[in-house]
């Protein structure tokens, strides 16, 4: 098999973090494609709960140093890394101290949704694509897993469009259940367009920033979706299923999706080629 080249952009990875339908699959895809033939890169957010000593984490210098502006403010990047040893497989962490450094995912210890989630979700995305021009790895494939990498299928369409590392990457996104009920701030897609995106990619957001609307923007720039939960929001389910030039993956078995996800990309790379 043709040895592409998959990047993982995870939102949860066991053993990092707590067991969830994300985090496993954020744990076992990567190796299993790897296992198949694939050359990949998987990354996630280095979150205030991640234990850095007993994970071992350790920064990565050559590829830290740089600050992405969100909304007028500098924030600085960081990028960490790690090893799953039994899976011969690296771990890339984007972290910044604004951003990752609370204790809990996208929520205080009271449940209250934090108020900048959405400059977290772009922070992330671009970190990550940028980390990736730095390493100079061109992905033919980037695989979203959770909506906190929803953004980057825009990100790679517009702002990277004329990028040679990343402007032919396919783009396969997961929907889960994992929805958010604090809408993102109105002004999510002001901050879009000021990083590239036009008036008619966000428009899905201009009425509703929730994650319904979040995830419509993330199918409309996919090349390919994927059922990652048995059932998704049945209006996200509706929208989707009048994509018909798009291919759609219905949900997988546990124990058999590696390989119908990794036949799913083949599907995807050959399109439009």
């Amino acid at each position: 098999m043709d040895a592409k080249r998959i990047l993982f952009i995870n939102q949860e990875i066991v053993p990092y973090l707590p067991e969830s339908e994300i985090a496993v699959v954020g744990r076992n895809l990567p190796q299993g494609i790897q296992e198949r033939g694939r050359e990949i890169r998987t990354f996630m957010p280095k979150f205030g709960n991640i234990n850095e000593r007993r994970n071992q984490l350790h920064e990565v210098i050559r590829l830290s140093g740089m600050n992405l502006i969100i909304d007028d403010t500098d924030h600085p990047l960081i990028i960490k890394v790690a090893s799953i040893q039994a899976a011969r497989m690296q771990v890339y962490f984007i972290d910044n101290e604004d951003f990752f450094q609370r204790k809990s995912l996208v929520s205080d210890c009271n449940g209250n949704e934090y108020e900048d989630n959405d400059e977290r979700s772009i922070f992330y995305v671009r970190g990550v694509l940028e980390t990736i021009k730095k390493l100079r790895w061109m992905p033919d494939l980037i695989h979203c897993n959770g909506w906190m990498s929803a953004l980057t299928g825009l990100y790679i369409k517009r702002m990277y469009a004329d990028d040679p590392c990343l402007k032919d990457a396919k783009i396969v996104y997961s929907i889960y259940t994992d929805d958010f009920k604090k809408p993102l701030r109105e002004n999510v897609s002001d901050k879009l367009k000021m990083d590239g995106a036009t008036e008619d990619d966000v428009a899905v957001l201009k009425n509703d920033t929730g994650f319904v609307s979040l995830t419509k923007l993330a199918i409309d720039f996919a090349d390919g979706v994927i059922h990652g939960s048995e059932a998704i929001h049945p209006e996200i389910a509706d929208y989707l299923a009048t994509k018909t030039d798009k291919p759609v993956l219905p949900y997988q078995s546990p124990e058999t999706y590696i390989d119908v996800f990794n036949d799913f990309y083949d599907i995807v790379l050959e399109q439009n080629k």
